[in-house]
């Protein structure tokens, strides 16, 4: 019997729509993410090496039988594999249906016949440099793995393999993405409690991490996953003018608050003199734009964004510009120390004139200056939206968005603050 070779071995979220258009210079360069979990093999030498090794003898499974696998396809001109549902992927995994695609390639929700149970395989583009940083990728997660013990709201991963030139990585299955929940909910905020419960478990995740000394740089919505997709409806009293008959009088409210953390392609370890762009747009942190260098701080500030934006249901930076999203930083925080400013990069100076934020002589457009006049300060922005709590939270929030990140809270800091220090996780 003629027999295939298979080397063994989550899911990143899309871009999203936005009110104001998410531009693709303002997303950071293409990098595979895939999720914390388990440690899974040993990956180190093609970190080190910077290229795959063809010779993998050691990692192959043999018996698959080519009967048993779907007819050979070319790949489609960008490298993403070609399937069919009901496809077996190698002899273990059937193909259930497509949960999305990316720069990095495509997930895939599988049948895994081994464990009877259904996975999210990440299926990654058959290109030199998405499978480079896949392996790095891999690295990552293992060197996490080896300190996870399931409780610091790490994505598990299952396996991986090599797969007719593509990197797959095999991970559990979980909801959705806080984006996507909310996307459905017509971008209705969270209740208070939920915000409290979802922010002390992405800052565990944050505090973990950053006690490993690795910083993810990419935190947003799209990469926070419910682990249950289950809801309720309940009243949203804010349309409480509107019949209950009327569909738009319920939101949804999870049933569970647990939360697991994905795509760790953009984590980085500390290290001197990091000064490229990371984030995506809507989380960047005013030091990153300035060009002052980045650090731990900076997935505080994005925690910090991402906060606001359960409270209220919409990105808190809708922008897609350098000074634009500066003007907003100080619209909705105050103005930005001179210690700050002066200490901008070459890049960066165009933003700066005679010691302050070249705004609003600078802004592109008149939409633009609309765009920044019609935010509100944060305190009122909180208040407008949040009944109970909103001392606590917009204290603890002027401490994660501090324009310095020398003085931003840690997020050891932020787990004891009183917002979320008397948490109790509905699970």
């Amino acid at each position: 019997m003629e027999l295939e070779h298979v080397t063994v071995f989550p899911i990143t979220h899309l871009d999203r729509p936005r009110k104001r258009a998410r531009f693709a210079w303002d997303v950071p360069q293409a990098q595979v993410g895939i999720f914390c979990g388990q440690e899974v093999g040993n990956v180190a030498s093609y970190a080190s090496s910077g290229a795959i090794s063809d010779h993998t003898s050691s990692l192959f499974v043999k018996g698959v039988a080519r009967n048993g696998s779907p007819p050979w396809r070319e790949d489609d001109k960008d490298g993403h594999y070609m399937f069919a549902l009901g496809d077996n992927l190698t002899s273990r995994y059937k193909i259930h249906s497509k949960m999305g695609e990316g720069t990095f390639g495509q997930v895939l929700e599988c049948w895994d016949r081994e464990r009877k149970e259904m996975v999210a395989i990440k299926i990654v583009r058959g290109i030199k440099k998405y499978r480079e940083a896949a392996m790095i990728e891999i690295e990552v997660l293992q060197n996490l793995g080896k300190h996870d013990k399931g409780s610091n709201r790490c994505v598990q991963i299952r396996n991986w393999f090599d797969y007719r030139n593509h990197i797959c990585i095999v991970f559990e299955k979980l909801g959705p993405s806080l984006y996507d929940f909310l996307r459905k909910n017509n971008y209705r905020s969270f209740p208070i409690d939920l915000v409290r419960e979802i922010g002390r478990q992405l800052l565990e995740c944050v505090a973990f991490m950053h006690d490993l000394r690795m910083i993810h740089t990419d935190l947003k919505p799209e990469n926070i996953l419910l682990v249950s997709s289950d809801y309720v409806k309940v009243p949203d009293y804010k349309n409480s003018s509107r019949s209950p008959k009327d569909i738009s009088y319920y939101k949804r409210v999870p049933k569970s608050s647990a939360i697991k953390v994905i795509d760790f392609g953009s984590t980085t370890y500390e290290r001197q003199d990091q000064n490229y762009i990371v984030s995506t747009r809507h989380y960047r942190a005013p030091e990153v734009i300035l060009g002052l260098g980045w650090s731990y701080p900076c997935d505080i500030w994005s925690a910090g964004c991402i906060l606001v934006e359960l409270c209220t249901g919409e990105a808190l930076f809708q922008t897609h510009e350098n000074l634009e999203h500066l003007a907003m930083m100080e619209r909705v925080l105050g103005p930005m120390p001179q210690h700050i400013l002066k200490r901008v990069d070459r890049h960066a100076g165009k933003y700066v004139r005679r010691g302050r934020l070249d705004w609003p002589e600078g802004a592109a457009s008149r939409e633009s200056m609309k765009a920044v006049l019609k935010l509100p300060r944060l305190q009122n922005l909180v208040m407008q939206h949040v009944d109970q709590s909103a001392g606590d939270l917009i204290h603890l929030l002027q401490g994660l968005l501090r324009y310095d990140p020398l003085d931003r809270l840690t997020a050891r800091e932020a787990l004891r603050h009183p917002f979320l220090a008397k948490v109790q996780h509905r699970r």
